[in-house]
């Protein structure tokens, strides 16, 4: 009899111990979404691997690479279809993955020496007309043009990002939007006839704001990359990581609600704990160093078990990034797998670090 019930105590414990949420609720990657030659490919990586490896959470950086229906002139070269993304929605709703798509909005509306969709059609949408893309892009340059911003301000910009944003959102059947806003150099130009003069926290945290109550009006949630809202000056973060042109003030003037993604490449910096503390719900994100991955890791895990209460669940988790194209990340993960990670520059890469990161989170689950 005593050992029934210590068979029953033992399968209870079991259960409940199954039944428990994973320490890291996100344990995601943000990768650009494949070429359409791609998808079947990156639909099995997604089956064999990610979801065997835990991840619960897939962003994709979408863009222009879709067959938008509400505004087809936007479409990129060889969109993908409405079948191609259901196929990527269905198979992460089978394996429990939240599937997030991303599209640039404020900022990065131009790479290099080219414009982005947007600015490239609508060209009265550009916050800097008068800075004109170069032949020849190198950095750094007399314009400080890293990548051009639409204008916030612009009277007929919204109705085309919220037919964008509405269309990606219905189409990949999303609870969750993420909307980039990183690395946001051109804002309040002084030459921009709407702008000008105006406060460029109060310019960034607008538009932050606008598209968060866009999105809540779809049950969608809203996520952006968080340096704009870190004073680079006082951190010592800098121009990249943080702001340098006081757009950090906004981190008081957008909703709570906004999911921040926090990401520092190499150094394991703390900025989580301030976001946290401001009452945001915050993912922290790797991308290529390894050492400094497992770091953000083990801090992440730290302040989730020893965090108040209340503090607990803002700490969500780890999203690592890949910066390069879908089947490059995906050869390289694969190769690593079947040789192996070498010691010294060889896993300082997106697939490396995700390869070391997940095989030390995989415990967790």
């Amino acid at each position: 009899m005593r050992t029934i019930i210590l068979f029953i105590v033992l399968a209870i414990l079991s259960l409940a111990a199954e039944a428990q949420e994973p320490r890291l609720p996100v344990m995601g990657l943000c990768i650009a979404a494949p070429e359409r030659g791609f998808v079947r490919e990156f639909d099995k990586f997604i089956r064999e691997e990610l979801a065997p490896l835990g991840v619960n959470t897939l962003v994709l950086r979408v863009d222009w690479n879709y067959e938008y229906e509400t505004h087809p002139e936007l479409r990129g070269d060889d969109p993908l279809t409405r079948k191609d993304v259901k196929t990527l929605v269905e198979t992460c709703q089978d394996l429990n993955i939240n599937l997030i798509p991303q599209v640039n909005l404020l900022g990065h509306q131009s790479w290099a020496n080219k414009p982005g969709k947007l600015l490239e059609v609508y060209p009265q949408f550009d916050e800097t007309p008068g800075v004109k893309m170069p032949l020849e892009y190198k950095w750094p340059n007399d314009d400080e043009l890293y990548c051009k911003s639409y204008c916030p301000l612009h009277p007929e910009v919204h109705d085309i990002i919220f037919d964008i944003v509405g269309e990606i959102v219905d189409v990949f059947e999303a609870n969750a939007f993420h909307a980039g806003m990183d690395e946001v150099f051109y804002i309040g130009d002084s030459k921009c006839p709407r702008c000008s003069g105006r406060d460029k926290a109060e310019l960034f945290a607008g538009e932050v704001n606008l598209i968060h109550n866009f999105l809540a009006g779809k049950d969608c949630s809203m996520w952006i990359w968080g340096d704009r809202l870190l004073d680079g000056k006082v951190t010592g973060y800098g121009m990249w990581e943080a702001s340098m042109n006081n757009t950090y003030r906004a981190i008081d003037l957008i909703s709570k609600d906004v999911v921040i993604c926090d990401w520092h490449y190499e150094r394991p910096d703390l900025s989580a704990v301030m976001f946290a503390m401001k009452g945001f719900t915050v993912v922290t994100c790797p991308w290529r160093n390894p050492d400094v991955a497992l770091r953000q890791l083990e801090n992440t895990l730290l302040f989730i078990s020893t965090a108040t209460g209340v503090m607990k669940d803002r700490y969500a988790g780890i999203l690592q990034t890949e910066w390069g194209n879908a089947e490059r990340f995906v050869d390289e993960f694969l190769e690593i797998k079947k040789n192996g990670v070498t010691p010294g520059e060889d896993k300082r890469t997106a697939a490396g670090t995700f390869y070391l990161l997940t095989a030390e989170t995989a415990s967790l689950h």
